[in-house]
């Protein structure tokens, strides 16, 4: 880990993260946006509710398979053609969505959305990851979160506005998706291919031994990537059951168990996404530095505690406000961005998009099972939910501490080669003249 840096982030390098990271972004609004515009449907077109938790869940199971099969052919074909080919299929999806005449058609939109969105994810992270100056990696790939609750926040704002426009709301929901989709694949086009990516093709291309197609993925399943890639994707199934929990359900237990309204928890909402994004900027100022693991340690606690507060003190107004503003702080220091920051760091440029394709749907299918049961769980005792969601997080909270800070970061010897190369590069016009 490097120590704090005082040098600037040049400009090209944050507009290419930025652009590159409009997939947390477009992510984010495809969750918000079809979780209300599926309601807007519902009458129009005579959408049951068994059909919206399908389309639903469609959507959720696509894009974690869009995560495993996207991540490895960012790996294969390089991260610019897979954001090219993602982002066009995100357009068309999101298209569907917005023009489809039957719920029929709705099924075909929702499938490409979510393949699109989940098949994007891992190529943008290795992409920030594998353009960023070593010293501020773990900044810019935080910076990616930031955009992740922009686009929560964006369109939650924007179903605030067409709440009432039915049908034509939703259709408005998904044109914004279809938009900022569409910038965003006219930005990407010009933007270099990752340079470490291509420098190791055409490493593979004059060594015909080394393994970097379909049958490298056993140097994968055996090498000494395995435990990291494991590790770490429990680390952020177990985290992410709290904010999966927080996220789907707090305006279901706002209102059926503490008594409250959902003007009030779209209120709570609100100031904890502030909540969260001063926390996560607070991230990007210590990710990169000595301290990194003191703050997870405190974060790992407090994120874990504020989850026993509605177990220990019963479910109400206040003790679920302040389960929500602890989960805001801590899950930004020692929760998802986390785990974007160790995907990084831990696998090779070979492999990175696949195995972060491999955690993201690993991590979406359990969050999914967990989901199922958990309105049942609510409903008998709220505090066994709660009790067993700060297990999960204290466990991933250890895991983090004693097993994955332990692995070697492979981006640090990734640095030191780029700058041996850089040095020998530099030096060779002086070396031949003499």
């Amino acid at each position: 880990m490097s120590a704090e840096s005082t040098s600037k982030i040049p400009g090209k390098v944050w507009y290419r993260s930025g652009v590159a990271g409009m997939a947390s972004y477009l992510d984010a609004a495809a969750i918000i946006s079809t979780g209300t515009a599926l309601v807007l449907y519902m009458d129009p077109m005579g959408i049951t509710e068994g059909q919206v938790g399908q389309l639903s869940a469609i959507l959720t199971f696509l894009m974690a398979l869009g995560a495993l099969v996207g991540g490895r052919l960012a790996d294969m074909y390089g991260r610019k053609r897979v954001f090219l080919a993602t982002m066009s299929l995100y357009v068309v999806g999101a298209g569907i969505m917005a023009l489809a005449p039957s719920v029929t058609i709705l099924y075909l939109g929702v499938a490409l959305l979510g393949f699109a969105v989940g098949a994007d994810l891992p190529a943008s992270l290795a992409m920030i990851a594998e353009e960023a100056p070593p010293e501020h990696r773990g900044k810019l790939i935080s910076f990616s979160h930031i955009l992740w609750l922009v686009g929560i926040l964006a369109s939650q704002l924007l179903a605030m506005v067409i709440g009432g426009m039915g049908q034509a709301g939703g259709q408005i929901l998904y044109l914004h998706l279809v938009i900022v989709a569409a910038a965003v694949l006219i930005l990407r086009a010009s933007l270099p291919e990752s340079h470490r990516w291509a420098a190791q093709h055409e490493a593979a291309a004059a060594a015909p031994s080394a393994e970097l197609g379909l049958g490298g993925l056993k140097q994968l399943v055996k090498g000494p990537y395995l435990w990291p890639m494991v590790t770490v994707a429990l680390f952020y199934a177990l985290v992410n059951i709290g904010a999966n929990t927080g996220g789907q359900f707090t305006t279901y237990m706002y209102v059926t168990l503490a008594g409250s309204t959902v003007s009030f928890a779209s209120l709570i909402s609100f100031v904890t996404f502030g909540i969260a994004f001063v926390a996560t900027y607070f991230l990007m100022r210590i990710v990169d530095g000595s301290n990194r693991m003191r703050w997870f340690k405190i974060m790992a606690v407090a994120y874990a505690v504020g989850s026993l507060v509605p177990a220990i003190f019963g479910v109400q107004v206040w003790s679920l406000v302040l389960m929500g503003i602890f989960s805001s702080i801590a899950g930004a220091v020692a929760g998802e961005p986390m785990f974007k920051v160790w995907a990084q760091e831990l696998i090779s440029t070979t492999y990175r998009s696949t195995a972060q394709g491999f955690m993201i749907f690993f991590t979406r299918v359990v969050a999914a099972l967990v989901a199922l049961w958990t309105p049942t769980i609510l409903a008998v005792s709220p505090s066994v939910l709660f009790i067993f969601v700060a297990v999960c997080i204290a466990v991933g909270g250890l895991l983090g501490v004693f097993v994955i800070d332990k692995f070697p970061r492979v981006a640090d010897e990734e640095d030191s080669i780029d700058a041996l190369e850089g040095a020998v590069s530099e030096s060779a016009p002086v070396n031949e003249a003499l």
